[in-house]
């Protein structure tokens, strides 16, 4: 008897969503980093285990938008809950209850959603206490499916979390060919994991400025994949600091982006970046539907 279930990943940015994505996934597909608001749109991730095909909805985290871009984030946030059987409610391990946080909820009550609370990075927790005492700020708040603790960084809690999913799938066939990966095109990965590169090089409001379009893609006969990406920086001085000091920046971005590209791809690839200052492309309708955002 083959099942399905599709189950959103949601949360405040820099929670942990995308690396518990990646966990629960098995391998690497969405890109990864400490700062805030790295996904910017919704990726699906499909995994089959045995007769359960899992199709996940890494989302961005929940925020106040201040540019057309952060707008297009927030709806792909309730794109992804949308049609959903069931939602993970990703938070950190300590702090308050944040307003986004009880907008979710309240979009999932809407929704007549059942809602997982995954309390995330328990890694970093001294004891078991201030679990509970998570658990117990967010249970008066919904009645929850269930109330997890897990690691994605440590693999702790996600099988317990992949049985607490599994009793939640229906009865149905597979919607997806069972060795399907995501619904992204490779060039879109690709440009993930170059702005992947960015987010780690790069300091300040910087990263979150730039963007990337692959703008050539070419499988060649002898195997080597041929890539050119454009980065696009939303102000001009941003392009001096994107190619430091004789181009050693986007040296380094681009060697690490390539290493990366050719584990994804599991073969040769040749990465040719450039760096183009496009002003305001973050509030250009435009730019944004280019980049497929």
């Amino acid at each position: 008897m083959s099942k399905t279930l599709f189950a959103a990943l949601v949360g405040c940015p820099n929670v942990g969503k995308s690396s518990l994505l990646n966990r629960l996934m098995g391998t690497k597909l969405a890109i990864v980093s400490p700062k805030p608001q790295t996904t910017r749109a919704k990726i699906m991730g499909v995994h089959t285990r045995g007769e359960t095909q899992f199709v996940f909805s890494d989302t961005p985290g929940l925020h106040r938008p201040k540019t057309l871009l952060g707008e297009n984030m927030v709806k792909a946030v309730g794109a992804g809950m949308e049609g959903g059987d069931l939602a993970v409610l990703v938070v950190e391990p300590r702090g308050d209850v944040r307003p986004a946080e009880q907008e979710l909820l309240e979009k999932c009550r809407k929704m007549q959603l059942p809602v997982i609370l995954a309390v995330n990075k328990i890694d970093t927790l001294d004891s078991k206490a201030a679990v509970l005492s998570r658990f117990a700020q967010f249970a008066p708040l919904y009645d929850f499916a269930a109330l997890l603790p897990v690691s994605a960084v440590k693999n702790d809690g996600v099988d317990a979390l992949f049985a607490e999913l599994e009793s939640h799938a229906v009865e149905s066939p597979h919607f997806f060919p069972d060795d399907t990966l995501t619904d992204q095109p490779e060039r879109v990965l690709a440009a993930e994991i170059i702005r992947e590169k960015l987010l780690m090089y790069l300091q300040q409001e910087v990263p979150h400025e730039t963007a990337v379009l692959v703008e050539e893609w070419e499988e060649r006969a002898d195997g080597l994949l041929s890539i050119s990406a454009a980065i696009y920086c939303g102000k001009a001085r941003h392009k001096g600091m994107i190619l430091g000091k004789g181009g050693q920046t986007l040296k380094k971005i681009s060697t690490a982006a390539r290493a990366d590209l050719e584990r994804f791809f599991d073969g040769k690839v040749y990465l040719r970046c450039f760096v183009k200052s496009r002003e305001g492309w973050q509030n250009s309708a435009g730019t944004l539907k280019e980049l497929g955002l």
